[in-house]
């Protein structure tokens, strides 16, 4: 079995004061730098000898990035509550559809030494 990943950042701003006491830093709007860090686990093809070709998985997350990429996260649907854990379930459930091997989606905020790993169902 082999896993297989690559990265992406996005930059995003959002707010989380549902979460924490008025006048905290949090509820206002805000901005990090993210990096997502997208996993798939399964055999190589016994005739290409990839688990899945860079150029398809690049295409994949290419059309989330771009969801994220210098957008207000509150106002994407599904993500209007948007933490860690939320934002890497989102981006899983965008995949999925594409990447049949999907293992995990790691979201980072490197610059605070915090993240979250969301290990989904798939299909195989």
């Amino acid at each position: 079995m082999f896993d297989l990943f690559k990265e992406f950042h996005f930059d995003a701003a959002h707010h989380l004061d549902m979460n924490v006491e008025p006048g905290h830093p949090h509820s206002r709007m805000h901005g990090h730098s993210f990096t997502a860090i997208v996993t798939l686990r399964g055999l190589p093809d016994l005739k290409t000898g990839y688990v899945m070709g860079f150029e398809e998985f690049d295409s994949a997350l290419a059309a989330v990035k771009n969801q994220l990429d210098h957008h207000y996260l509150n106002n994407i649907p599904g993500l209007e509550v948007p933490t860690l854990e939320n934002i890497s379930r989102w981006i899983w459930q965008k995949l999925i559809p594409d990447i049949p091997l999907l293992y995990s989606v790691t979201v980072k905020r490197g610059t605070l030494g915090e993240g979250c790993v969301f290990y989904g169902i798939s299909s195989t």
